[in-house]
């Protein structure tokens, strides 16, 4: 896991200073929580780190590589990383965006904040060293940053309070938000209502839609990616796990306040190899579509075979 700055190196302190045994039951327990949606109170901040931060990690980067696709002028200096954790989403923002010099991460948890505290003071990174590290939640913000992320977070939030919630991240965004979620049915569900709700509110897509029309996400289809991962050897022992990798699948949403060139489509399925050719399931501004690409036609082929789950086609 190739973290910005020592990131890597405070973290592998952290554990060395506070791990204890258990790890494979509290990583299982870990694991029954984040499938419930439950808050993070409870856990093993030892299981958090081997088992979650580097999937939620690499999630987070793919998402905002993908931001940074879509959106090459966005050059963020001010990041509020609400629900923040540790400060996963944060490491991921400076690994996207140097251009950052100062953050917030606000967290309602004591223990994940003094963590974070300890992290950012040995990470390396000025913007993470001189953080602005709150206790509070969600709900409390008062603050107005260029660019604002929520990753795993409203899934924590009662579902009437979820809307409102979104409306105080928008209006914290100077520049863009990114919320990102678990990629199940229920948390593309929360994306798509607050899609709904803040396009009205005159927000502009960026990604991963390439369209501002109605969602034609239909039925038991939903809008989610996978990002891969090799597994360290205490993350496969905490897991009880043989495969050395894991898919993290994720589903996200981010917005500007300015209008963004969209153009193409996003492939919102594992491409489909055979013989024949490639064949990507996208979704455009015409709607959802299957698009062939003939091993024949070499050079469109070439391009095809280089693009995976999640990139845009043109």
């Amino acid at each position: 896991m190739n973290l910005p700055g020592h990131l890597n190196v405070a973290l592998a302190q952290w554990l060395a200073d506070h791990a204890t045994g258990g790890l494979a039951q509290a990583s299982a327990a870990l694991s029954e929580a984040y499938r419930a949606g439950e808050t993070s109170s409870a856990v093993s901040l030892a299981a958090y780190l081997t088992t979650r931060v580097p999937a939620t990690f690499a999630a987070n980067l793919r998402v905002l590589e993908s931001v940074a696709e879509a959106w090459p002028g966005l050059a963020p200096q001010s990041l509020l990383d609400v629900g923040a954790g540790p400060g996963v989403a944060s490491w991921a923002a400076l690994a996207q965006w140097p251009s950052l010099t100062s953050a917030t991460q606000v967290e309602q948890e004591p223990k994940f904040l003094a963590l974070a505290r300890a992290l950012n003071a040995g990470s390396g990174l000025p913007a993470l060293a001189n953080a602005d590290v709150v206790q509070g939640q969600l709900q409390q913000l008062d603050k107005r940053v260029d660019l604002v992320l929520a990753s795993y977070v409203l899934a924590e939030l009662p579902l009437a309070q979820m809307v409102d919630a979104a409306g105080r991240l928008w209006a914290a965004a100077g520049q863009a938000l990114v919320l990102v979620e678990p990629g199940t049915p229920q948390g593309f569900a929360r994306l798509r209502a607050i899609r709904d709700h803040l396009l009205k509110d005159g927000a502009h897509v960026v990604a991963p839609c390439t369209h501002a029309h109605v969602c034609p996400m239909v039925g038991d289809d939903w809008c989610h990616f996978k990002v891969r991962l090799a597994r360290s050897r205490a993350h496969m022992h905490a897991k009880g796990a043989v495969v050395p990798f894991e898919d993290e699948a994720f589903s996200y949403l981010a917005l500007a306040r300015q209008s963004v060139a969209l153009a193409g489509s996003r492939i919102i399925a594992p491409p489909a190899v055979a013989k024949p050719g490639i064949t990507f399931r996208l979704c455009q501004a015409e709607g959802l579509g299957d698009h062939h690409i003939a091993r024949r036609d070499k050079a469109q082929y070439k391009l095809a075979k280089s693009k995976r789950w999640g990139d845009t086609w043109t």
